[in-house]
Protein backbone atom coordinates (compact mmCIF):
# COMPACT_ATOMS: atom_id res chain seq x y z
CA UNK A 1 0.00 0.00 0.00
CA UNK A 2 3.32 2.52 0.79
CA UNK A 3 4.43 1.87 -2.63
CA UNK A 4 1.04 2.28 -3.95
CA UNK A 5 0.89 6.40 -2.26
CA UNK A 6 4.17 6.63 -3.41
CA UNK A 7 3.77 6.43 -6.62
CA UNK A 8 1.07 8.36 -7.00
CA UNK A 9 2.56 11.23 -4.73
CA UNK A 10 5.18 10.90 -7.16
CA UNK A 11 3.06 11.35 -10.39
CA UNK A 12 0.97 14.09 -8.86
CA UNK A 13 4.59 16.12 -7.97
CA UNK A 14 5.57 15.59 -11.54
CA UNK A 15 2.45 16.11 -13.46
CA UNK A 16 1.84 19.13 -11.57
CA UNK A 17 5.22 20.77 -13.02
CA UNK A 18 3.73 20.61 -16.27
CA UNK A 19 5.65 16.98 -17.22
CA UNK A 20 4.12 13.56 -17.06
CA UNK A 21 6.38 10.66 -15.53
CA UNK A 22 7.38 9.36 -19.09
CA UNK A 23 7.66 13.16 -20.78
CA UNK A 24 10.38 14.20 -18.32
CA UNK A 25 13.27 13.11 -19.53
CA UNK A 26 12.44 14.48 -22.47
CA UNK A 27 11.08 17.61 -21.43
CA UNK A 28 8.04 17.56 -23.64
CA UNK A 29 5.37 20.19 -21.83
CA UNK A 30 2.46 18.56 -21.25
CA UNK A 31 -0.99 19.82 -19.45
CA UNK A 32 -4.08 18.09 -18.37
CA UNK A 33 -7.04 17.79 -20.70
CA UNK A 34 -10.98 16.54 -19.95
CA UNK A 35 -10.96 13.59 -22.03
CA UNK A 36 -14.59 12.69 -21.18
CA UNK A 37 -16.90 14.39 -19.31
CA UNK A 38 -20.79 14.69 -18.39
CA UNK A 39 -23.13 17.24 -16.89
CA UNK A 40 -24.42 16.28 -13.60
CA UNK A 41 -27.40 16.99 -12.07
CA UNK A 42 -29.48 16.38 -9.37
CA UNK A 43 -31.05 12.94 -10.07
CA UNK A 44 -34.97 12.91 -10.58
CA UNK A 45 -36.77 10.47 -8.70
CA UNK A 46 -37.89 8.02 -11.48
CA UNK A 47 -34.11 8.08 -12.50
CA UNK A 48 -32.63 7.06 -9.11
CA UNK A 49 -30.39 3.81 -8.94
CA UNK A 50 -32.64 0.19 -8.56
CA UNK A 51 -33.01 -2.09 -6.08
CA UNK A 52 -30.18 -3.14 -4.49
CA UNK A 53 -29.33 0.63 -4.32
CA UNK A 54 -25.90 1.90 -4.20
CA UNK A 55 -25.43 2.18 -0.05
CA UNK A 56 -23.05 -0.83 0.64
CA UNK A 57 -22.91 -1.98 -2.88
CA UNK A 58 -21.17 -1.51 -5.93
CA UNK A 59 -21.60 -0.05 -9.47
CA UNK A 60 -19.67 -0.39 -12.24
CA UNK A 61 -20.27 2.33 -14.77
CA UNK A 62 -18.51 2.38 -18.07
CA UNK A 63 -17.77 5.58 -19.96
CA UNK A 64 -15.44 6.21 -23.71
CA UNK A 65 -12.81 8.82 -23.82
CA UNK A 66 -11.77 11.31 -25.99
CA UNK A 67 -7.82 11.72 -26.09
CA UNK A 68 -5.56 8.91 -25.25
CA UNK A 69 -2.99 8.72 -22.61
CA UNK A 70 -1.04 6.93 -19.95
CA UNK A 71 -1.61 9.36 -17.18
CA UNK A 72 -5.43 10.12 -15.80
CA UNK A 73 -7.59 11.85 -12.91
CA UNK A 74 -11.03 11.06 -11.83
CA UNK A 75 -13.53 13.62 -10.55
CA UNK A 76 -16.06 12.62 -8.63
CA UNK A 77 -19.13 15.04 -7.61
CA UNK A 78 -21.79 15.49 -4.75
CA UNK A 79 -22.94 19.11 -5.94
CA UNK A 80 -26.70 17.67 -5.36
CA UNK A 81 -26.36 15.58 -2.40
CA UNK A 82 -27.76 16.84 1.22
CA UNK A 83 -25.55 14.52 2.93
CA UNK A 84 -21.93 12.99 3.27
CA UNK A 85 -20.96 10.67 0.10
CA UNK A 86 -18.91 7.77 1.58
CA UNK A 87 -17.23 5.58 -0.67
CA UNK A 88 -15.16 2.56 -0.04
CA UNK A 89 -12.78 2.28 -2.91
CA UNK A 90 -12.68 3.26 -6.85
CA UNK A 91 -10.78 1.60 -9.22
CA UNK A 92 -10.34 2.10 -13.41
CA UNK A 93 -9.68 -0.63 -15.76
CA UNK A 94 -10.03 -0.85 -19.89
CA UNK A 95 -13.69 -2.49 -20.22
CA UNK A 96 -14.31 -5.30 -22.26
CA UNK A 97 -18.30 -6.63 -22.92
CA UNK A 98 -20.82 -5.74 -20.78
CA UNK A 99 -19.66 -5.84 -17.09
CA UNK A 100 -16.25 -7.73 -17.66
CA UNK A 101 -13.19 -5.58 -17.59
CA UNK A 102 -9.04 -6.78 -18.08
CA UNK A 103 -8.65 -7.90 -14.68
CA UNK A 104 -4.70 -7.50 -15.54
CA UNK A 105 -4.89 -3.53 -15.69
CA UNK A 106 -7.07 -2.72 -12.73
CA UNK A 107 -5.89 0.33 -11.03
CA UNK A 108 -6.81 1.45 -8.03
CA UNK A 109 -8.08 5.62 -7.45
CA UNK A 110 -6.99 7.18 -4.36
CA UNK A 111 -7.57 10.78 -3.04
CA UNK A 112 -4.39 12.25 -1.40
CA UNK A 113 -3.24 8.34 -0.87
CA UNK A 114 -6.12 6.98 0.25
CA UNK A 115 -8.75 4.72 -1.20
CA UNK A 116 -12.01 5.99 1.40
CA UNK A 117 -13.60 9.30 0.85
CA UNK A 118 -15.78 10.93 2.67
CA UNK A 119 -17.13 13.88 -0.05
CA UNK A 120 -19.80 16.42 1.88
CA UNK A 121 -22.68 17.57 0.03
CA UNK A 122 -21.92 20.52 -2.55
CA UNK A 123 -18.42 19.43 -2.88
CA UNK A 124 -16.57 17.53 -5.86
CA UNK A 125 -13.31 16.25 -5.71
CA UNK A 126 -10.11 15.29 -8.54
CA UNK A 127 -8.21 12.23 -7.91
CA UNK A 128 -4.73 11.40 -7.50
CA UNK A 129 -3.08 10.83 -10.91
CA UNK A 130 -3.38 6.91 -12.22
CA UNK A 131 -0.77 5.51 -14.19
CA UNK A 132 -2.96 3.46 -16.98
CA UNK A 133 -2.18 3.33 -20.82
CA UNK A 134 -5.85 4.34 -22.94
CA UNK A 135 -6.09 4.49 -26.54
CA UNK A 136 -8.13 7.49 -28.09
CA UNK A 137 -11.63 6.50 -28.24
CA UNK A 138 -11.24 3.74 -26.04
CA UNK A 139 -13.59 1.86 -23.50
CA UNK A 140 -12.93 2.31 -19.79
CA UNK A 141 -14.80 1.28 -16.34
CA UNK A 142 -14.54 2.79 -13.24
CA UNK A 143 -15.79 0.74 -10.38
CA UNK A 144 -16.89 1.98 -7.22
CA UNK A 145 -18.15 0.53 -4.00
CA UNK A 146 -20.10 2.68 -1.16
CA UNK A 147 -20.46 2.78 2.29
CA UNK A 148 -23.25 5.28 1.71
CA UNK A 149 -24.98 7.34 -0.55
CA UNK A 150 -27.16 10.20 -0.39
CA UNK A 151 -31.04 10.16 -1.08
CA UNK A 152 -30.49 13.70 -2.76
CA UNK A 153 -27.55 11.90 -5.58
CA UNK A 154 -25.62 13.63 -8.07
CA UNK A 155 -25.56 11.98 -11.54
CA UNK A 156 -26.53 12.24 -15.04
CA UNK A 157 -29.57 10.25 -16.13
CA UNK A 158 -28.92 10.59 -20.00
CA UNK A 159 -25.89 8.22 -20.34
CA UNK A 160 -27.11 6.43 -23.23
CA UNK A 161 -24.64 4.04 -21.41
CA UNK A 162 -25.62 1.07 -19.80
CA UNK A 163 -24.06 0.58 -15.76
CA UNK A 164 -24.49 -2.34 -13.65
CA UNK A 165 -25.04 -2.81 -10.02
CA UNK A 166 -23.45 -5.59 -7.95
CA UNK A 167 -24.10 -6.17 -4.09
CA UNK A 168 -21.63 -6.08 -1.58
CA UNK A 169 -18.25 -5.24 -2.44
CA UNK A 170 -17.23 -5.86 -5.76
CA UNK A 171 -14.44 -3.83 -6.78
CA UNK A 172 -11.95 -6.26 -7.32
CA UNK A 173 -14.16 -8.97 -9.53
CA UNK A 174 -13.43 -8.79 -13.41
CA UNK A 175 -17.04 -9.63 -13.70
CA UNK A 176 -20.59 -8.93 -11.54
CA UNK A 177 -22.21 -12.13 -11.61
CA UNK A 178 -26.23 -11.21 -11.15
CA UNK A 179 -26.00 -7.18 -11.49
CA UNK A 180 -28.54 -5.12 -11.80
CA UNK A 181 -28.41 -2.51 -15.12
CA UNK A 182 -29.40 1.05 -15.26
CA UNK A 183 -29.00 3.21 -17.73
CA UNK A 184 -27.71 6.04 -15.75
CA UNK A 185 -24.25 7.19 -14.19
CA UNK A 186 -24.03 8.53 -11.03
CA UNK A 187 -21.48 10.84 -8.88
CA UNK A 188 -19.15 10.71 -11.91
CA UNK A 189 -18.26 14.05 -13.67
CA UNK A 190 -14.66 14.07 -15.45
CA UNK A 191 -11.51 12.48 -16.71
CA UNK A 192 -8.51 14.54 -17.64
CA UNK A 193 -5.56 13.40 -19.54
CA UNK A 194 -2.40 14.02 -19.05
CA UNK A 195 -1.63 15.15 -23.05
CA UNK A 196 0.75 17.31 -24.70
CA UNK A 197 0.19 21.20 -23.95
CA UNK A 198 -1.14 21.64 -27.53
CA UNK A 199 -3.91 19.68 -26.94
CA UNK A 200 -7.29 20.59 -25.78
CA UNK A 201 -11.15 19.81 -25.72
CA UNK A 202 -14.40 21.34 -27.16
CA UNK A 203 -17.08 21.56 -25.21
CA UNK A 204 -20.47 21.57 -26.39
CA UNK A 205 -23.47 23.13 -24.18
CA UNK A 206 -26.78 21.67 -25.15
CA UNK A 207 -30.15 19.96 -24.43
CA UNK A 208 -31.41 16.28 -25.25
CA UNK A 209 -30.38 16.44 -28.60
CA UNK A 210 -26.89 17.08 -27.84
CA UNK A 211 -26.90 14.37 -24.83
CA UNK A 212 -28.41 12.18 -27.36
CA UNK A 213 -31.93 11.22 -27.38
CA UNK A 214 -32.50 9.14 -30.01
CA UNK A 215 -29.14 7.89 -30.09
CA UNK A 216 -28.60 3.94 -29.83
CA UNK A 217 -27.96 2.95 -25.83
CA UNK A 218 -24.39 1.63 -25.86
CA UNK A 219 -23.52 2.58 -29.28
CA UNK A 220 -22.15 6.13 -28.90
CA UNK A 221 -23.92 7.46 -31.82
CA UNK A 222 -24.83 10.73 -30.17
CA UNK A 223 -23.88 13.93 -32.72
CA UNK A 224 -21.00 14.69 -30.13
CA UNK A 225 -19.59 11.06 -30.49
CA UNK A 226 -19.49 11.25 -34.40
CA UNK A 227 -17.97 14.50 -34.25
CA UNK A 228 -15.80 14.01 -31.77
CA UNK A 229 -14.43 10.28 -33.99
CA UNK A 230 -13.96 12.74 -37.18
CA UNK A 231 -11.82 15.11 -35.50
CA UNK A 232 -9.27 12.48 -33.90
CA UNK A 233 -9.36 10.00 -37.09
CA UNK A 234 -8.25 14.01 -39.17
CA UNK A 235 -4.38 14.41 -38.80
CA UNK A 236 -4.94 18.29 -39.06
CA UNK A 237 -7.64 17.91 -35.43
CA UNK A 238 -6.29 14.97 -33.79
CA UNK A 239 -5.53 16.58 -31.01
CA UNK A 240 -8.41 17.54 -30.12
CA UNK A 241 -10.79 15.95 -27.68
CA UNK A 242 -14.84 16.70 -27.45
CA UNK A 243 -17.32 17.01 -24.46
CA UNK A 244 -20.88 16.06 -24.18
CA UNK A 245 -21.81 18.76 -21.83
CA UNK A 246 -26.46 18.06 -22.62
CA UNK A 247 -28.77 17.73 -20.50
CA UNK A 248 -32.07 16.77 -21.61
CA UNK A 249 -34.77 18.36 -20.82
CA UNK A 250 -32.38 21.68 -20.17
CA UNK A 251 -32.78 25.45 -20.73
CA UNK A 252 -30.32 28.30 -21.21
CA UNK A 253 -32.53 31.04 -19.21
CA UNK A 254 -35.08 29.29 -16.92
CA UNK A 255 -37.22 26.14 -16.04
CA UNK A 256 -36.37 22.76 -17.38
CA UNK A 257 -34.38 19.98 -16.12
CA UNK A 258 -30.77 20.63 -14.58
CA UNK A 259 -29.40 23.80 -13.94
CA UNK A 260 -29.96 26.00 -16.52
CA UNK A 261 -27.14 26.63 -19.29
CA UNK A 262 -26.52 30.11 -18.14
CA UNK A 263 -25.82 28.61 -14.66
CA UNK A 264 -23.88 25.63 -15.50
CA UNK A 265 -21.78 27.36 -18.49
CA UNK A 266 -18.49 27.82 -15.91
CA UNK A 267 -18.55 24.52 -14.46
CA UNK A 268 -19.65 22.67 -17.52
CA UNK A 269 -17.20 24.81 -20.16
CA UNK A 270 -14.84 27.42 -18.78
CA UNK A 271 -13.50 25.36 -15.95
CA UNK A 272 -12.75 22.50 -18.21
CA UNK A 273 -9.28 21.51 -18.63
CA UNK A 274 -7.81 22.41 -21.61
CA UNK A 275 -10.72 23.92 -23.40
CA UNK A 276 -9.97 25.30 -26.40
CA UNK A 277 -13.19 25.15 -28.46
CA UNK A 278 -17.02 26.41 -27.14
CA UNK A 279 -20.31 25.04 -28.96
CA UNK A 280 -23.71 26.80 -27.56
CA UNK A 281 -26.47 24.87 -29.41
CA UNK A 282 -29.21 25.17 -26.77
CA UNK A 283 -32.84 27.13 -26.93
CA UNK A 284 -35.50 24.48 -27.84
CA UNK A 285 -37.11 23.98 -24.82
CA UNK A 286 -36.92 27.88 -24.00
CA UNK A 287 -38.66 28.29 -27.17
CA UNK A 288 -41.01 25.61 -26.70
CA UNK A 289 -42.55 26.01 -23.58
CA UNK A 290 -42.64 29.91 -23.19
CA UNK A 291 -45.85 31.70 -23.01
CA UNK A 292 -44.23 34.81 -24.22
CA UNK A 293 -42.45 34.67 -27.33
CA UNK A 294 -40.89 37.92 -27.02
CA UNK A 295 -39.59 37.99 -23.29
CA UNK A 296 -37.95 34.88 -24.05
CA UNK A 297 -35.98 36.36 -27.06
CA UNK A 298 -34.61 39.14 -25.15
CA UNK A 299 -33.62 36.90 -22.06
CA UNK A 300 -31.87 33.82 -24.62
CA UNK A 301 -30.13 36.94 -26.57
CA UNK A 302 -29.11 38.22 -23.22
CA UNK A 303 -28.01 34.81 -22.28
CA UNK A 304 -26.20 33.98 -25.56
CA UNK A 305 -24.22 37.32 -25.29
CA UNK A 306 -23.09 36.79 -21.88
CA UNK A 307 -21.92 32.96 -22.39
CA UNK A 308 -19.87 33.97 -25.42
CA UNK A 309 -18.27 37.32 -23.61
CA UNK A 310 -16.96 35.06 -20.97
CA UNK A 311 -15.18 32.08 -23.13
CA UNK A 312 -14.03 34.70 -24.80
CA UNK A 313 -12.48 36.73 -21.89
CA UNK A 314 -10.69 33.05 -21.41
CA UNK A 315 -9.34 33.49 -24.77
CA UNK A 316 -11.62 30.61 -25.99
CA UNK A 317 -13.15 30.22 -29.80
CA UNK A 318 -17.05 30.04 -29.79
CA UNK A 319 -19.31 29.06 -32.55
CA UNK A 320 -22.81 29.09 -32.31
CA UNK A 321 -24.91 26.35 -33.86
CA UNK A 322 -28.38 27.01 -35.32
CA UNK A 323 -31.43 25.84 -33.62
CA UNK A 324 -32.80 22.89 -35.26
CA UNK A 325 -36.46 22.29 -36.68
CA UNK A 326 -39.46 21.20 -34.52
CA UNK A 327 -42.82 22.03 -37.29
CA UNK A 328 -45.11 19.10 -36.71
CA UNK A 329 -43.76 18.43 -33.13
CA UNK A 330 -45.53 19.02 -29.74
CA UNK A 331 -43.87 22.08 -29.41
CA UNK A 332 -45.00 23.96 -32.74
CA UNK A 333 -47.11 26.83 -32.27
CA UNK A 334 -46.74 29.87 -35.37
CA UNK A 335 -45.34 32.01 -32.56
CA UNK A 336 -42.78 29.43 -31.64
CA UNK A 337 -41.76 29.02 -34.85
CA UNK A 338 -41.30 32.68 -35.94
CA UNK A 339 -39.08 32.90 -32.50
CA UNK A 340 -37.19 29.80 -33.39
CA UNK A 341 -36.61 31.76 -36.71
CA UNK A 342 -35.95 34.91 -35.26
CA UNK A 343 -33.26 33.18 -33.02
CA UNK A 344 -31.45 31.52 -35.86
CA UNK A 345 -31.22 34.52 -37.51
CA UNK A 346 -29.70 36.09 -34.62
CA UNK A 347 -27.28 33.80 -34.89
CA UNK A 348 -26.06 33.96 -38.05
CA UNK A 349 -25.94 37.37 -38.07
CA UNK A 350 -25.34 38.83 -34.47
CA UNK A 351 -21.30 38.89 -35.50
CA UNK A 352 -20.05 37.95 -31.75
CA UNK A 353 -19.50 34.16 -32.58
CA UNK A 354 -16.24 32.84 -34.10
CA UNK A 355 -18.27 31.02 -36.73
CA UNK A 356 -21.80 29.44 -37.05
CA UNK A 357 -22.27 25.91 -37.41
CA UNK A 358 -25.74 25.38 -39.35
CA UNK A 359 -27.58 22.57 -37.55
CA UNK A 360 -30.49 23.42 -39.06
CA UNK A 361 -29.58 23.42 -42.46
CA UNK A 362 -28.32 19.86 -41.80
CA UNK A 363 -31.28 17.77 -41.01
CA UNK A 364 -33.85 19.76 -42.22
CA UNK A 365 -35.94 18.80 -44.85
CA UNK A 366 -35.51 19.12 -48.80
CA UNK A 367 -39.02 19.96 -49.52
CA UNK A 368 -39.08 22.42 -45.86
CA UNK A 369 -36.69 24.09 -44.03
CA UNK A 370 -38.88 24.05 -41.38
CA UNK A 371 -39.49 20.77 -40.49
CA UNK A 372 -36.55 17.77 -39.36
CA UNK A 373 -36.39 15.75 -42.49
CA UNK A 374 -38.57 12.35 -42.34
CA UNK A 375 -35.72 9.84 -42.29
CA UNK A 376 -33.75 11.47 -39.46
CA UNK A 377 -35.98 11.96 -36.50
CA UNK A 378 -37.09 9.94 -33.87
CA UNK A 379 -40.85 10.10 -34.52
CA UNK A 380 -41.30 13.31 -33.04
CA UNK A 381 -40.29 15.89 -35.23
CA UNK A 382 -38.26 17.28 -32.67
CA UNK A 383 -35.29 14.89 -31.77
CA UNK A 384 -32.87 12.95 -34.42
CA UNK A 385 -32.78 9.66 -34.73
CA UNK A 386 -29.49 7.41 -35.11
CA UNK A 387 -29.18 8.56 -38.81
CA UNK A 388 -30.20 12.05 -37.77
CA UNK A 389 -27.03 11.79 -34.97
CA UNK A 390 -25.09 11.22 -37.81
CA UNK A 391 -25.81 13.60 -40.16
CA UNK A 392 -25.41 16.14 -37.47
CA UNK A 393 -21.79 14.95 -36.39
CA UNK A 394 -20.75 15.10 -39.94
CA UNK A 395 -22.02 18.22 -41.34
CA UNK A 396 -19.86 20.08 -39.03
CA UNK A 397 -16.61 21.71 -40.67
CA UNK A 398 -13.62 20.33 -39.50
CA UNK A 399 -11.68 23.19 -40.75
CA UNK A 400 -12.74 25.25 -37.46
CA UNK A 401 -11.16 23.57 -35.47
CA UNK A 402 -7.18 22.89 -37.53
Amino acid sequence: MKNVILTALIATAMASCGKSSTDAGQNVKTHWVSTWGTAVQLTEPHNMPPEPGLTGNTIRQRIRVSIGGDSLRLKISNEFGDDTLRIAGINIAPALDSCNIDAQNIKDVLFSGQSEINLPAGESTLSDVVALKFGTRADLAITICYNSAPERLTGHPGSRTTSFIAVGNELTSSSLANAVKTDHWYTIERIDVLAPEDYGTVAIVGNSITDGRGSTTNCNNRWPDIFCERLLSNPETAKYGVLNMGIGGNCVVAGGLGPTASTRFGRDVLEQPGIKYVVIFEGVNDIGTTPNTEATETALIEAYTKMIEAAKAKGLTVYGATITPFKESFYFTPEKETLRQNINNWIRTCGLYDAVIDLEKAICSADDQFIMDENLHDNDHLHPNADGHRKLGESIDLNLFK
